[in-house]
């Protein structure tokens, strides 16, 4: 690099040439010792069984992980954890964006640590930026009792594309948790529209958090999430909206009566609650929260709605139709006819439909399940 300070025309400044810069600054320094070493899978299960959320916290990232070399482990630590689950009462929770969940879930995790003892897990699903693929996971701020608890383990997940209103390995991390000790999970799912109804799946007891004037009674009687839901609390009853929430309380009620009867006998509660001040209302005598109602059928084994039988079968549906997808998409990646279709659908010469029939014959190997190959390929 030229100075001009070194010019003859400025001979009263120069510049030093400067001292060399070694290669480390301390030699003594020992490059990645901070780096953890990785567990293996007997040491993560033994850590899991123990309690100890931080080999917990490691379990569950290897499961979340799409790294091919993670996939094996973590189907292993699963398989080995699968013997101490199954012991756990797990809450769904679920409402629009804004409803209140994660304030909720801070005052009554609160409430039934205090209350009922044991031990709680949360997991927190953030929706993920359809941009960046990012997730703020910023749900854990809003529970800043609950995460002080020396009984709770909260777990932001990013929903990384997953639809349904839950994580993709959201099953699987409700393993971990109960082989670690956790005989209370809650679920807060993403904030959720009509349809994303995943979640009712996973859970004993799904709970769907409103607001007042959202609608009117033709909304509460739409089928969706309203139709499965085991209870229903009407947030932000405080202040001059008070009235408003009583009379949408009202409306569900009503609107709950066109719904059949569930499988489990259950009739759902609609009630009404504010998350600011629950904390109060427990320690007030007279208060008549909504969850201090909810609590006793939560937690007694002979009101609690049956517990979901058939979750084994929707956890196996739910991962044979995404293993399903990887495998078609990838081979259909491969297809040089199925790409010109891509070519013809961009370009509104043809439809997704008739062009992906016309291309690869996948209509007529539909329509016929006994001629279709799966070890042929789609070639």
């Amino acid at each position: 690099m030229e100075h001009p300070e070194n010019n003859e025309e400025y001979k009263g400044l120069t510049v030093n040439g400067g001292v060399e810069q070694p290669s480390i600054v301390n030699p003594y320094l020992k490059r990645n010792r901070f780096r953890r070493r990785e567990l293996s899978v007997a040491e993560m299960v033994d850590g899991i069984t123990r309690g100890d959320v931080t080999v917990l916290s490691q379990a569950v990232t290897l499961v979340e992980s799409i790294n091919p070399d993670h996939v094996a482990k973590a189907q292993e630590v699963i398989e080995k954890c699968l013997p101490h689950s199954g012991n756990s009462i797990r809450v769904g929770i679920s409402g629009v964006p804004g409803a209140g969940k994660s304030t909720s879930i801070d005052e009554f995790g609160v409430h039934v640590l205090d209350t009922y003892g044991g031990k709680l897990a949360v997991l927190a699903i953030d929706p993920s930026s359809e941009r960046s693929k990012g997730s703020i996971l910023g749900d854990k701020t809003r529970m800043e009792k609950l995460a002080q608890h020396p009984k709770s383990f909260i777990r932001p997940s990013p929903s990384a594309g997953s639809l349904g209103g839950v994580a993709r390995k959201t099953r699987e991390t409700i393993i971990l948790c109960e082989a670690a000790g956790f005989d209370k999970i809650f679920v807060e799912t993403v904030g959720v529209g009509q349809s994303e109804t995943a979640c009712h799946s996973m859970v004993d007891f799904f709970l769907l958090i409103q607001l007042a004037g959202t609608g009117d009674e033709l909304q509460g009687i739409k089928r969706g999430i309203m139709e499965i839901s085991d209870g229903i609390v009407i947030n932000k009853c405080d202040g001059e909206n008070v009235d408003k929430c009583k009379l949408a309380a009202t409306s569900f009620r009503n609107a709950l009566h066109f719904f059949p009867m569930p499988e489990s006998g259950w009739t759902p509660k609609v009630l009404c609650y504010s998350g600011l001040t629950l904390y109060y209302q427990f320690n007030n005598p007279g208060g008549t929260s909504a969850v201090r109602q909810a609590s006793p059928h939560l937690y007694h084994t002979g009101i609690i709605p049956a517990p979901n039988i058939i979750m084994p079968l929707h956890n196996l549906n739910a991962t044979l139709l995404q293993k399903l997808l990887c495998i078609f998409v990838a081979r259909v990646e491969k297809n040089t006819y199925l790409c010109n279709c891509k070519t013809e659908t961009t370009l509104h010469s043809a439809s997704p439909d008739g062009g992906i029939g016309r291309r690869a014959g996948l209509k007529h190997r539909w329509s016929n399940p006994s001629r279709f190959d799966p070890g042929s390929g789609y070639t």
